[in-house]
């Protein structure tokens, strides 16, 4: 049959794919100018903190795949942020330099928790899925607390960087480039995935999982996979954040953080692949800003702000969720009515 796509249709689902596609674009061109920028204005803070920002952006990420592809709402996801985290300082502490081991081990304890945790929390669903979840990574939280040769509650100072072959993770601007690949990377394979059968399954069993049963599509081995892949993610971003701070700690783990993931996926928009990075961005520097106040104002005003900038904050966040209700990023892709 021949497709019935005129000239004019075809160019408009091409202008429409790339009104889409510009906003990605440009964040990641504003990304990579970071570094030259820095060097420019002779400011490598920058690049610690868009460092932290990108990590932070990978681990919402990770937690996007669930929360905004699946519908799945994990108050647990930190906890694989402070297993990638561990698997480095614990591994550095007795003397394992390689990069390779400290992701390896990582990546083989995240998946197995990852697996042995979904299983159990993907029975259930709602708010019982969101208890279960917060407490299993409190049960990881009092672990690493009780863990007291690798610092106990004070957390573990890691001596040296993951040595990779090629890369001087004691570089700044190689480290930069390491985080900004990586995200780039993963970004790139979750755009695959949620395009392909696997993630149209996915966001099928959160919109109607009883219609994709009555289909023939094993929804709980989907949700399954897609939550280990969804860790395992989070667990890179772990060994990032190690290397970035040489430090772990078992706040990492706390349900605290794992809110912040959340909040990063709405104000950045969940659902869209992008979201949580920008999110990630704006509660990052939102927060340095208002608790540092440059701004000339007078000194009640910003002694006012400094002093009580999370309320300031949380009316932010509200904005957002009242007139951006895809996010910030979402409001951009094609009016937040489209993935990207």
């Amino acid at each position: 049959m021949p497709s019935l796509d005129t000239p004019a249709t075809a160019g408009s689902g091409r202008r429409a794919a790339l009104r889409r596609a510009l906003p990605a674009a440009a964040v990641f061109l504003a990304l990579c100018l970071v570094p030259a920028v820095a060097y420019w204005i002779g400011q490598p803070f920058w690049l610690g903190l868009v460092a932290r920002i990108m990590i932070l952006g990978l681990a919402a990420a990770g937690l996007n795949l669930v929360l905004g592809y699946g519908g799945m709402v994990s108050l647990g996801h930190a906890m694989y942020l402070g297993i990638g985290a561990y698997s480095v300082g614990i591994l550095s502490a007795h003397g394992v330099e390689a990069g390779a081991a400290h992701l390896a081990v990582a990546l083989a304890i995240g998946g197995a928790v990852a697996v042995a945790v979904g299983f159990v929390c993907l029975k259930t669903s709602g708010m019982a899925f969101i208890m279960i979840t917060l407490a299993f990574a409190q049960m990881f939280y009092f672990l690493a607390v009780s863990l007291k040769q690798y610092g106990g509650d004070d957390g573990l100072t890691i001596a040296m960087h993951s040595r990779i072959p090629g890369l001087d993770l004691e570089n700044p601007y190689q480290f930069y480039l390491l985080v900004l690949g990586v995200l780039a990377v993963v970004c790139g394979l979750s755009h695959r995935l949620v395009h392909s059968r696997f993630g149209m399954v996915l966001r099928g069993s959160r919109q109607n999982p009883r219609r994709m049963l009555a289909l023939g599509f094993p929804t709980f081995r989907y949700r399954l996979a897609a939550y280990v892949l969804s860790a395992q993610i989070v667990v890179v971003a772990g060994f990032l954040l190690a290397n970035l701070a040489r430090f772990a700690s078992p706040s990492y783990m706390s349900w605290t953080l794992s809110g912040d993931l959340v909040l990063m996926c709405v104000l950045g928009g969940m659902g869209t692949l992008l979201g949580p990075i920008v999110g990630a961005a704006a509660f990052v520097l939102l927060e340095e800003f208002l608790s540092g106040m440059p701004l000339d104002l007078p000194p009640a005003v910003a002694d006012l702000v400094r002093t009580h900038w999370l309320g300031f904050f949380g009316a932010f966040v509200v904005a957002v969720v009242l007139f951006a209700r895809r996010g910030l990023y979402g409001a951009l892709t094609a009016g937040g009515k489209a993935d990207d």
